[in-house]
């Protein structure tokens, strides 16, 4: 395709120049083909996007010809003719060698390979020692990277004809919007369909590509910086396998030689000193030179012995493994600080908020049963590791709807909602599924939709751990913040979401439950007396609708502004970094280029204009960063006008205490009296109150947080360090039978198991001895189950002296 270009470009100057000659009868010459680039017009082509590199070099062809006459110009014509036949015949021959090569390599790493259908590799020490080859499997996925558009092109019906399909390639190039570029680099990660992504240098930068370990250079750039962008796609932290790169070079050939010396040198650093060597390829000199001048004094002079040994040793010496130790230390090299207090303060908030995260086999749960009733379709392949075979219509258009960032695919290799399992050893990559996922989002927002209805209206709840008389009721609220900018569908972007509990009592008193609560409740049994019965009880007089309108604006009042500080501490200094990265990289870019047209501009004024580049295109440049640039601050400054929205209640319901079920069944068979419940509280209070002396004994900084029931009594601060111990506490007299522990206590505990203590009080009439039990629980409980009976004895026997 560029020699047909290059031809018609060519016969199309020549008849501009006969109608010339024949106007003026005078024999017209071919212009000289134009200025030379200079280092600094070679620079600006391989900083400008892929798009803008193709228009710069089809103009510098049309400038570019060796002819200086008319005949010339048509012997020219005639050899690029011939030389566009050839390479039409080696087309169609079949007999293109580099393809070859190419096709070889796929069928040997796409070959069906054992039954397990899935790439198990051997593992060597981390970047040292010889690389075992890849186990071929049809399961691992590939990208291969070009130089030019005409050759994606090319590949991409090759190797759509080799693989029998044209959906299993995906492709990324400079011409595409940021949106389809999103959505093939999804469909190459998570889609089992797509096994190559065919790619330009838009996809070597900013794309995070490590589903994939296997890599081909079809053309080599001759900037070692873009090698290291490209191989930088796969080799990044998390990358479980055995990266895997080759470059096809030309045998023979001058560049080649040049070639073939880098890259034995690298193979000889990489096993010196591991993988790492990637991650500064880029910052290589070679005598204080680029790699593409090498290659251009190697295509020139590389037929004389003495240039070819020269080029050799500048190679070799660019490698030197002191240089390069150097440079691998520089890149380590941190230069952001925060303050000791700071630290402190940020490491205790992310300590609370691992210890209250929802639990992923709730999420599991939910998903899998969720999304099949909306039509999809799923299938664990392996233990807690799922293949999404189809996702329904319905849960993609939604996503069209509220989705921001990455797309809901039309089905996923595999999905897991454990972070572990999302990259294991020799198994296919998974979408990690966990709030914030689109597919997760999508779903439940559509069984929001459909079920909301059902919320509204409420339910009744038992608290067994509550031997009194009197409900309570529990309204959950939904409450968003925005900022300013506009989603798709054009309205204003949720930047935080999340549930609210606000509990009222009968004397009036209104709290905030931080940690789903109902997961504690259960439902009433058949045996128990039914909602009407319990509605007419004088307990339940206060009960009314206008608890709703007064949980409401309890919520407003107290909860609301402690989402909105939280949210808006945290991204208002994001942002204001953002601001201060975006200020310095694109007013430098400006600076650049006003400079840049200046320097033009007086060329041109000197009778010297530019091949590459004219004054007027540098200063469009500058303006258009600068345009970028306001654009840039208009949208970050709208992210930064951050609102709540009103808290909505999605529904409600009366938590009836064990207490109060016993009494309507009768006094015979009431179990807890008001006494019994007001010793068990004062129990548990002293028992909280033995448990905060011994950890002021211990050194640490106890606080009593039993009332905002989180999960656990007591938040023990360890000083100097901002790490927390969470701990559960439970008084009992000494021979008691059972302890009865909640859902949210074990699941705290299995969120910080290293955190977390079951403190245990034994009293035995005045004197006291206290039990800590770490790693108290080692599953989460069934999903219907609200609370589990240990034996007290047993865990007496697994408990230790408070350390």
């Amino acid at each position: 395709q560029s020699l047909r270009r290059r031809r018609e470009r060519l016969e199309s100057k020549l008849r501009e120049l006969e109608l010339l000659q024949r106007g003026n009868g005078v024999a017209a010459g071919v212009a000289a083909g134009g200025p030379e680039l200079d280092a600094e017009d070679v620079e600006d082509l391989e900083d400008a996007p892929d798009n803008e590199v193709e228009t710069a070099e089809e103009e510098i062809l049309d400038q570019a010809t060796a002819a200086r006459t008319i005949v010339e110009l048509k012997a020219e014509i005639e050899t690029l003719k011939r030389l566009e036949g050839l390479a039409l015949a080696l087309r169609r021959s079949g007999e293109d060698r580099k393809w070859q090569e190419l096709a070889r390599l796929l069928q040997t790493v796409f070959m069906a390979g054992p039954a397990t259908g899935c790439v198990a590799e051997d593992r060597p020490p981390y970047g040292s020692g010889p690389i075992p080859p890849p186990t071929p499997s049809p399961h691992q996925k590939l990208v291969l990277f070009t130089e030019h558009r005409d050759t994606l092109n090319y590949l991409e019906a090759r190797i759509s004809t080799l693989l029998g399909r044209r959906d299993a390639i995906v492709m990324i190039h400079g011409g595409m919007g940021r949106e389809d570029r999103m959505k093939s680099q999804e469909a190459f990660k998570h889609d089992p369909q797509v096994q190559v992504l065919l790619a330009t240098d838009a996809a070597g930068e900013g794309i995070n590509l490590q589903r994939a370990h296997l890599m081909v250079n079809y053309d080599l750039p001759w900037n070692p910086n873009r090698i290291e962008q490209r191989f930088g796609r796969i080799h990044r932290i998390g990358q479980t396998e055995v990266c895997h790169l080759w470059n096809l070079v030309a045998e023979e050939t001058r560049e080649g030689d040049v070639y073939r010396t880098l890259l034995e040198k690298l193979e000889q650093a990489r096993q010196a000193l591991g993988g790492q060597v990637f991650d500064v390829l880029g910052k290589l000199q070679f005598e204080g030179k680029p790699l593409r001048d090498l290659l251009i004094e190697a295509i020139r002079y590389g037929e004389r012995p003495e240039v070819r040994a020269r080029l050799t040793q500048v190679v070799a010496s660019a490698f030197d493994k002191t240089q390069l130790q150097d440079l691998l230390e520089e890149r380590a090299l941190a230069h952001d600080s925060m303050d000791a207090s700071r630290v402190f303060r940020v490491r205790e908030e992310m300590e609370r908020a691992e210890a209250r995260r929802l639990q992923p086999h709730y999420i599991e749960s939910f998903f899998l049963e969720a999304f099949r009733r909306l039509g999809g379709s799923v299938k664990q392949r392996e233990p807690r590791r799922y293949e999404v075979t189809h996702v329904p219509a319905p849960v993609r258009n939604r996503d069209r709807l509220i989705g921001l960032g990455e797309p809901v695919l039309p089905r996923y290799e595999r999905i897991a909602f454990e972070k572990t399992l999302v990259a294991p050893q020799g198994q296919p990559l998974a979408a990690f599924l966990c709030p914030g996922h689109p597919l997760l989002s999508a779903t439940i927002d559509l069984t929001l939709e459909r079920h909301r209805d059902l919320l509204r209206r409420g339910a009744i709840l038992v608290d067994e751990r509550d031997a009194g008389t009197q409900p309570r009721v529990l309204f959950y609220l939904e409450h968003a913040i925005q900022d300013a900018s506009l989603t798709r569908s054009g309205e204003r972007r949720v930047v935080s979401k999340r549930m609210l509990y606000v509990e009222l009592d009968a004397d009036g008193n209104s709290r905030h439950l931080h940690y789903a609560p109902y997961l504690d409740y259960r439902p009433l049994t058949e045996d128990e007396p039914g909602v009407d019965a319990i509605l007419a009880r004088p307990e339940c007089a206060w009960v009314t609708r206008e608890l709703e309108q007064k949980a409401q604006t309890y919520a407003v009042a107290e909860v609301v502004p402690e989402h909105l500080t939280e949210v808006r501490s945290r991204r208002v200094d994001l942002i204001a970094k953002t601001e201060a990265a975006v200020q310095d990289r694109l007013t430098k870019e400006i600076s650049y280029w006003d400079h840049r047209a200046e320097q033009l501009k007086l060329q041109e004024q000197a009778g010297k204009p530019n091949a590459r580049l004219n004054s007027d295109e540098a200063r469009k440049r500058a303006d258009a960063l600068q345009a970028r640039l306001q654009k840039r601050m208009e949208e970050l400054k709208l992210e930064k006008q951050i609102a709540p929205l009103p808290p909505v209640i999605m529904g409600g319901l009366l938590v009836v205490p064990a207490g109060l079920l016993a009494a309507m069944k009768g006094a015979a068979d009431t179990p807890i009296s008001a006494q019994t419940a007001a010793d068990t509280q004062a129990s548990a209070a002293k028992a909280r109150a033995v448990i905060m002396r011994t950890e002021r004994d211990l050194g640490f900084v106890p606080t009593d947080r039993e009332t905002e029931k989180l999960g656990y009594d007591i938040e023990s601060r360890v000083p100097g360090t901002g790490k927390l111990r969470f701990i559960e506490v439970k008084g009992r007299i000494t021979g008691a039978p059972t302890i009865t522990v909640t859902k949210n206590e074990i699941l705290y505990s299995l969120n910080k198991p290293d955190d977390f203590i079951l403190a245990i009080v034994e009293f035995d009439g005045d004197a006291n001895r206290v039990h800590y039990v770490r790693r108290p629980f080692q599953r989460e409980p069934d999903f219907g189950v609200t609370s589990v009976n240990y034996d007290f004895a047993e865990l007496l026997q697994r408990g230790e002296v408070p350390r």
